[in-house]
């Protein structure tokens, strides 16, 4: 990592001020190219910048970072400027003059990650920080960016540091004064271990929904009220509404907020026996989506004559409401709870209904620690080690070699093993400047 980089840290657009980030170790010679001097370290400094050719860009405030304590542990910089899209782009020219060059997504974190200014899950709590939309998701990204999975995953590798001492201490040292109940001191040890990985790994899919969203399916016949109640939920008209059934064909997705929580909230297509090929999709579409989601709503035609047959991916905690309720009651005794999009009061009750089941879901004494597939896989792999390291009741060696390949596994959270292929792939979801 040679060459020196800068990127807006700002997004595009007209703003009261817009800032540029360098690093690497060319920044100073970039500084005192465009302001004429190095500033005091650390300190807002207003100076002058100027184009390799002389003409003045901006009257800005420039800060520089000296390595090593700096974000990216590089020199690094950063000048902060007027907010207009021309400032900018004077800039950012006159930076690619000087032999500088654009940043990929994420390069500046991936740098700080290479030179030990944080570990992988904080860089990804960085990453879930400019994400987070709502409270909840803020919580969490700072709980991790905090050390709350790294201290976790340092604890479990002291533990298994210190039992595969006791177990190579076994094999190499069959002879001399080694404890001989080596294997039955390690198993109470590796059991807890693997009571708490479980747990972590349970608590993944938590970690996940906070930051993804909690998915809720709006399911049932065509006209039963699904796109007026995703109107009525998402407060504007994100669905065409018509009296001609079959007129939602694909999946609209709505993004909510409910008690803090984001939530995924998707209108979907009837649910019917139809030969139209466009139409078949749609239910296919609607049912698989419905089968992953957290929550489905089942709305039930309050003016039907016959009762529904209750759609398969239907869950025994799933809500069911009777539409129309404004339109009077049907002829067959029908599943559900009175309900009309129409009623302010009861959308409102909807609301808390819905609200309480995001918090009992997704609410917890603590964030959760791990977040991503990436971690629960890890998890698993590292219990599922140990779980055979327990059962080598016979083979300290083989006992030992798993217990060094779990911990290998717990390495690969925070980013001491992970390949270059793995880097590559988390760090390009970063936004350029981070």
């Amino acid at each position: 990592m040679t060459d020196t980089i800068f990127a807006p840290a700002t997004a595009a657009g007209r703003a009261a001020v817009a800032i540029v980030r360098l690093s690497g170790p060319q920044t100073a010679m970039a500084v005192r190219a465009l302001a004429g001097e190095l500033p005091p370290p650390r300190h807002a400094s207003l100076r002058r910048l100027f184009a390799p050719d002389g003409a003045e860009i901006d009257q800005a405030l420039v800060l520089w970072f000296p390595a090593p304590a700096s974000y990216t542990g590089e020199d690094a910089a950063e000048l902060h400027l007027h907010g207009g899209r021309a400032v900018t782009t004077a800039t950012i020219e006159a930076l690619s003059a000087l032999g500088l060059r654009l940043a990929e997504p994420g390069e500046f974190t991936r740098r700080a990650f290479e030179r030990g200014r944080l570990d992988l899950t904080q860089a990804e709590a960085i990453a879930d920080l400019v994400d987070a939309e709502t409270q909840a998701q803020r919580r969490q990204a700072l709980a991790q960016l905090e050390g709350r999975l790294s201290h976790a995953q340092e604890r479990w590798r002291e533990a298994l540091l210190k039992v595969l001492a006791l177990l190579e201490a076994a094999v190499d040292f069959p002879d001399e004064e080694v404890p001989a109940d080596v294997a039955d001191r390690a198993r109470p040890v590796l059991e807890g271990l693997i009571t708490e990985l479980d747990a972590a790994a349970a608590d993944v899919r938590r970690g996940e929904r906070v930051r993804e969203g909690y998915r809720i399916a709006l399911i049932g016949a065509p006209n039963a009220g699904k796109s007026t109640l995703l109107n009525a939920l998402a407060k504007r008209d994100a669905a065409i509404v018509t009296e001609i059934p079959g007129t939602t064909r694909d999946i609209i997705e709505v993004p909510l907020e409910l008690a803090g929580f984001k939530t995924i909230l998707a209108d979907t297509a009837g649910l019917r026996e139809t030969t139209d090929v466009v139409e078949a999709e749609g239910v296919r579409r609607a049912e698989s989506w419905a089968a992953a989601a957290d929550l489905r709503i089942w709305l039930v035609d309050g003016a039907a004559g016959a009762a529904p047959q209750t759609p398969s991916v239907m869950e025994p905690d799933d809500v069911i409401l009777r539409t129309k309720r404004d339109l009077g009651e049907g002829e067959a005794d029908l599943p559900g709870t009175a309900f009309t999009a129409r009623s302010p009061n009861d959308v409102a009750w909807l609301e808390r209904t819905l609200a309480e089941r995001v918090v009992q879901a997704l609410a917890g004494a603590e964030p959760a620690a791990a977040t991503r597939l990436r971690h629960r896989l890890l998890l698993e792999e590292a219990s599922a080690r140990l779980r055979r390291s327990v059962g080598h009741t016979d083979a300290l060696e083989l006992a030992a070699e798993d217990v060094r390949l779990a911990s290998r596994a717990l390495d690969g959270i925070t980013g001491r093993l992970d390949p270059e292929t793995v880097l590559g792939k988390i760090f390009a979801s970063f936004c350029i400047g981070k």
